[in-house]
């Protein structure tokens, strides 16, 4: 199945052709998103031996509710949304939009939360961004979205995506529309920005076999996918599961043997207070066992760029 947001002024019709009882889409609630964020981050960190980057991480992420706040995002996005499903693309497309310089200011009062807090090399990137061009930045916001990772400095890149992510979630909560369930070629990309997961979700509520979601890891979406297939190919005869706790089983690597890929799993069952991006980030070392098996990740975590 494929996921197409439908505009508002087309939400009645199409409302009387689907009988999807699972939400295709789950839309970004902004309430306390980070803040959230960085209370799982904290709690983590406390057992785990990537502690100190945990505690930087939410050091950014309780900066970026603050930043939220003080920047609200005012945009009328439905002649957007109308001209994005006549050609089906994603509304927020992150190869197709214009950028405003909005997500710059953010990145600027980010920048201002985050100097008092930082210390060393982290304070001296932060006085370097502060100094950056706004070509530059830009430049450097298309080479993250192009994947070009080698043209962006890895302790610079988390700044960058923390004010890009607070844009693209201030306009997904805006979207006048809603999503439906169709026949089709199942995206791996999130169906409101067309950026990649962070994670996928298993959600508490009737049959958990059936209430897996992929976690946008820019605009803070959700968009279902069924088990039992490979989030990235859509394979369903070579996928295994992998986790270094049997007896929790919090966090599992789901793999798969056709495209050599990965994807972690997390199970609100075994603890309602997972979070995609914290715990994705807190279980690293699954990352490096799912490397030695042979296996590539298909995700990103917007904390954790690769190197240069």
């Amino acid at each position: 199945m494929s996921i197409r947001i439908i505009p508002q002024d087309q939400q009645e019709s199409s409302a009387r052709t689907t009988t999807e009882m699972i939400p295709p889409l789950l839309f970004p609630s902004l309430k306390n998103l980070y803040l959230r964020r960085a209370a799982r981050l904290r709690q983590l960190a406390d057992k785990n031996p990537l502690g100190d980057y945990l505690r930087f991480a939410a050091v950014i992420a309780e900066a970026q509710e603050i930043v939220l706040y003080d920047h609200p995002l005012y945009m009328d996005l439905h002649a957007r949304l109308v001209a994005t499903a006549a050609i089906e693309i994603p509304p927020l497309d992150i190869h197709t939009l214009p950028r405003a310089l909005h997500w710059q200011r953010v990145l600027h009062s980010l920048i201002a939360e985050l100097k008092p807090e930082m210390s060393g090399q982290a304070l001296v990137v932060l006085e370097n961004l502060e100094k950056t061009s706004v070509p530059e930045l830009e430049t450097m916001a298309s080479a993250l979205f192009n994947n070009a990772f080698s043209q962006v400095s890895s302790d610079k890149a988390p700044f960058i995506w923390a004010a890009l992510s607070i844009y693209w979630a201030q306009m997904a909560a805006l979207i006048p529309g809603k999503a439906r369930a169709e026949y089709g070629e199942q995206r791996q990309f999130c169906p409101v920005c067309g950026s990649v997961p962070v994670a996928g979700v298993v959600h508490m509520g009737g049959d958990p076999h059936l209430l897996r979601y992929l976690h946008c890891n820019l605009c803070e979406s959700e968009w279902y996918v069924a088990q039992d297939k490979c989030s990235n190919c859509e394979q369903t005869h070579d996928l295994h599961y992998w986790s270094l706790d049997s007896g929790q089983g919090l966090v599992k690597a789901e793999s798969c043997g056709d495209c050599d890929t990965y994807l972690k799993m997390l199970y609100q069952e075994k603890d309602p207070a997972v979070e995609p991006v914290a715990d994705d980030l807190a279980s690293l070392v699954l990352d490096a066992r799912m490397e030695q098996e042979g296996f590539a990740r298909s995700s990103l975590n917007p904390y954790l760029f690769p190197g240069e």
